[in-house]
């Protein structure tokens, strides 16, 4: 069934020329992050990250293995995503953007310009910070990262880091319109999945290397870790609580529509793979700070992945965003007014604003539930790797992205697929595959 539902996605001229324009700009995107930035030498610096792990290997499993090679996406995608968080942090507090926001399309494409405003501001002064920061850096040979420190290269550098990024922000934004998928996320996608054969080879070298610490039993362990933890994403990602929807009946002319029942589908993960790459893009500032004031530099050690202080805080953010971005995707009032303009109503509430308490009420409390689900795969692989010393070069947090994304990705490509007629990658009789969006999606048809 699956190999029919491949075949199937190249029969349609849409869909092919969607995913070929889409693999064809990740093809870019990964060429892209071997272009060094002039004036570094990558040995040296892909010494360095080698070495140090921790933030900088966190930077660089995100922006792909850029930041090893010093490439000109070094920065990756991870500004915009903060522009974006400080956007619609913005649009709760300041009523003239939660008024455009509100306005449809216009008013959309107007935030999304001072998003990409915002996203040069902050490559800007990431790139001053990480400029300075490389003109300090010696690999374990004492080599210097930089040759040629000075004005001219960090004026170099940071022009470089703007344009990589506005270039992937660019690619994203391409990839969501006339690709399948959701741009970012794909490209954060792309940048994880294409560090697993390096990641499987370390592995091995490691299994293979005497006194490594990893043997048979911790391989077999890793693996049932692995397997459990995909397992608890698919399950998650496609769970969702059903409220029942009752229609009334409606005369129109001669005919009578509605009394139908239905449901309301409310995913147990809204917010999808969100919130652990908001709350990573948000634990990265306190580094780049610390590039600019030396006296926080304490602070950004204790602030390093892995330690309590760090999990502490990245289980916090993530709680926090899963509710945050469920409230801006989610309008409980909307749902609820659409209902009672066609007719529709809970059974035992009453419509409108009980109706509306009601939903969110529910939602809060799943939300809740999926939001511990997201930090416990977050977090607890990677607890339980560094507790049994497993040089695991993977954590939760890369799982989850993995899994929802190409979850996500999925589903659209099978709805193209179902749309004109043709069997989706589960055949006829085969249950749907949900991607983190369909709750939404179908609120909103």
């Amino acid at each position: 069934m699956v190999t029919s539902g491949i075949a199937n996605m190249f029969r349609i001229p849409e869909l092919r020329k969607r995913l070929l324009f889409t693999l064809g700009i990740l093809a870019v995107y990964r060429l892209g992050i071997f272009v060094t930035t002039p004036g570094v030498d990558r040995v040296a610096m892909r010494r360095v990250v080698a070495s140090s792990g921790g933030l900088l290997g966190l930077f660089n499993l995100f922006s792909g293995g850029a930041l090893e090679q010093l490439s000109i996406f070094a920065l990756g995608i991870m500004p915009y995503i903060s522009a974006s968080i400080i956007l619609q942090l913005l649009t709760v507090v300041i009523p003239a953007l939660e008024k455009m926001q509100k306005e449809g399309e216009v008013g959309r494409r107007k935030i999304t310009q001072y998003t990409r405003y915002g996203t040069i501001v902050l490559s800007v002064i990431q790139g001053i910070g990480i400029a300075t920061y490389l003109e300090s850096l010696r690999d374990n040979t004492g080599l210097m990262v930089v040759q040629n420190p000075g004005w001219g290269f960090r004026l170099l550098t940071v022009i470089s880091l703007a344009a990589g990024t506005a270039f992937i922000m660019w690619m994203g934004e391409q990839i969501t319109e006339r690709g399948v998928g959701n741009g970012i996320s794909l490209i954060i996608f792309a940048g994880i999945v294409a560090r697993i054969p390096d990641a499987i080879y370390q592995t091995w070298a490691a299994y293979r290397t005497p006194g490594a610490g990893l043997d048979e039993f911790k391989v077999l362990a890793l693996l049932a870790l692995m397997v459990a933890v995909v397992a608890v994403i698919v399950f998650f990602e496609r769970g969702q609580r059903r409220i029942p929807v009752q229609y009334a009946k409606r005369v129109v002319g001669r005919k009578l529509y509605g009394g139908q029942s239905t449901h309301l589908p409310l995913k147990v993960n809204t917010a999808g793979v969100i919130p652990p790459i908001f709350a990573s893009s948000v634990l990265l500032f306190p580094a780049t700070l610390a590039s600019w004031f030396p006296f926080l530099s304490r602070l950004s050690d204790q602030m390093r992945p892995g330690s309590w202080i760090y999990n502490t805080f990245y289980v916090a953010m993530i709680v926090f965003f899963a509710y945050f971005y469920t409230a801006v995707t989610f309008n409980p009032v909307d749902v609820a007014d659409n209902l009672k303009k066609y007719g529709g109503y809970i059974p035992g509430i009453r419509p409108g604003k009980t109706t509306a308490d009601y939903i969110d009420h529910v939602l809060s409390r799943i939300t809740f539930g999926g939001a511990i689900y997201i930090a416990a795969v977050c977090v607890l692989p990677t607890l339980l790797i560094n507790q049994f010393g497993v040089p695991f070069y993977f954590g939760g947090t890369a799982l989850l992205i993995v899994v929802g994304v190409a979850l996500d990705t999925v589903q659209q490509i099978e709805g193209h697929l179902i749309t004109r007629h043709y069997e989706g990658f589960t055949g006829p009789r085969g249950p749907r595959i949900r991607g983190r969006r369909v709750g939404s999606a179908t609120v909103g048809a």
